[in-house]
């Protein structure tokens, strides 16, 4: 925890409420089966990727989204206690303590989409393992979280794209995936629920639109 910022969890709630709004509803569920120790990471990790996603799909001038991009990039490098008030998302990170960085690869992960169609295998895979990295940070260091966030990304970035090469580009990725769910410490209860989804549809939306309530539910309960 940043010395500067003494965080109480009280104040953090009536902060970050506003943000949930934000999320698509599946994530909004998600996030509902985090314990409190988690849930303002994950609330904020989730809510600085739907922010991150409206800059670079808003991009008309790929410098100037690069430049809001950078602005995240130079406030997650810095203390929190000098960060510019009056940003709602900025505020909430505060549940972070010092450990804020690990979200500045989440922000190279959407400039990478910044190129032009059709973005090569790698560069999508940047934006993939930009994910990893914020969830592997979260479950410190666990390979398992990492896999199955890496199968929650692919899946995910699967049912966005629209140029066929890079359709082509990720479906061999999803289909080659190991789509295996493991237990993970309950910190990560949302990641279950995100890959559950993800090993469902693997990349075709429909499908995993069509997952049960009931499986939905066992996921956030038993994690598996």
């Amino acid at each position: 925890m940043d010395a500067g910022v003494p965080f109480s969890y009280g104040a953090w709630m009536n902060e970050a409420e506003p943000l949930i709004d934000t999320l698509p509803p599946l994530w909004r569920l998600a996030l509902a089966y985090a314990p409190a120790v988690t849930r303002g990471k994950w609330l904020t990790l989730l809510a600085l990727d739907v922010r991150l996603a409206g800059v670079v799909r808003a991009a008309r001038e790929p410098i100037l989204a690069q430049m809001r991009l950078a602005w995240w990039r130079d406030r997650l490098r810095d203390r929190a206690a000098n960060w510019p008030k009056g940003e709602p998302l900025l505020a909430a990170m505060a549940c972070w303590g010092d450990e804020h960085g690990a979200l500045i690869a989440l922000v190279d992960g959407w400039e990478a989409l910044l190129g032009d169609a059709p973005l090569s295998a790698e560069t999508l895979a940047q934006w993939v393992e930009g994910r990893v990295a914020v969830c592997q940070a979260m479950a410190q260091g666990d390979a398992r979280a990492a896999r199955m966030a890496r199968g929650w990304a692919l899946a995910d970035l699967a049912t966005h794209l629209g140029h066929p090469d890079e359709v082509a580009a990720i479906a061999g990725q999803v289909t080659a995936r190991d789509w295996r769910a493991e237990r993970l410490p309950r910190g990560m209860r949302p990641l279950a629920i995100l890959h559950g989804v993800a090993a469902r549809g693997r990349g075709d939306r429909d499908k995993g639109q069509k997952i049960s309530m009931l499986t939905l539910m066992r996921l956030g309960i038993f994690g598996i």
